[in-house]
């Protein structure tokens, strides 16, 4: 007499990517991104979104969207930024991206060398932090695009409300025009307070209204 064991299947792996976009910027907020892969529906030409063009990213990013098993965006504001500094609040977009998953992952693999704080979001999986993940993991590349095509879009909307300094070009980050446009006018709402140049700036215009003789203005690379 043969006795058969029958197991149950086991789940499917549900590997979610995580990255962020906008760390560096003066302006704008900080965007992640949480992507789950469909092992039966592969992307060719992932990789990391800083190495990739604008029209790259741009056409990979709807195929991600459509196949993907899940995904989501989400992101931190100025508010945010300033109060938590830049890590924390690139920490809770993360957390955001994952809770706006509409599947709960089994794990998580984020870019970097550090971890969100995940255990009060009950979400049950294992996490890892990947150094380079972005350009070594399909699904943080993934994460990686997404969110830096979201934040571009949105700050070329941003730039039509606050005119004059160039926000759709650079995208907030620390250009030469950028500096030069904080020189000549006060920060405008999206721009971090927290950091240096955007600090200085404020001051140079607060000082001007009070007569102090405002300071130069330049990039120490707090912001990065």
């Amino acid at each position: 007499m043969t006795l058969l064991q029958i197991r149950p299947p086991r789940p499917p792996r549900r590997v979610a990517g995580v990255d962020e976009a906008g760390r560096g910027p003066l302006a704008g907020p900080v965007v992640a991104a949480a992507v789950i892969l469909n092992p039966q529906r592969r992307i060719h030409g992932l990789a990391d979104s800083k190495v990739l063009t604008a029209e790259e990213r741009e056409r990979l990013a709807p195929i991600i969207r459509t196949r993907a098993l899940a995904w989501s965006v989400a992101w931190a504001d100025r508010d945010e930024i300033d109060s938590l500094n830049i890590l924390g609040a690139t920490f809770l977009a993360m957390r955001r991206a994952l809770l706006g998953l509409p599947v709960c992952p089994t794990h998580i693999q984020v870019d970097g060398n550090q971890l969100p704080r995940f255990e009060d979001l009950n979400l049950g999986c294992t996490a890892e932090a990947i150094i380079e993940g972005d350009a070594s993991v399909a699904a943080i590349s993934a994460a990686s695009i997404l969110a830096k095509t979201c934040r571009d879009a949105m700050m070329q909307n941003l730039d039509r409300c606050y005119p004059g300094f160039h926000l759709g070009a650079h995208k907030g980050y620390s250009t030469p025009a950028h500096l030069e446009a904080l020189r000549g006018r006060e920060p405008s709402p999206l721009h971090r307070r927290s950091f240096s140049p955007v600090r200085v700036a404020f001051e140079a215009v607060t000082g001007a209204l009070d007569g102090s003789v405002p300071q130069p203005l330049t990039c120490t690379g707090d912001e990065i």
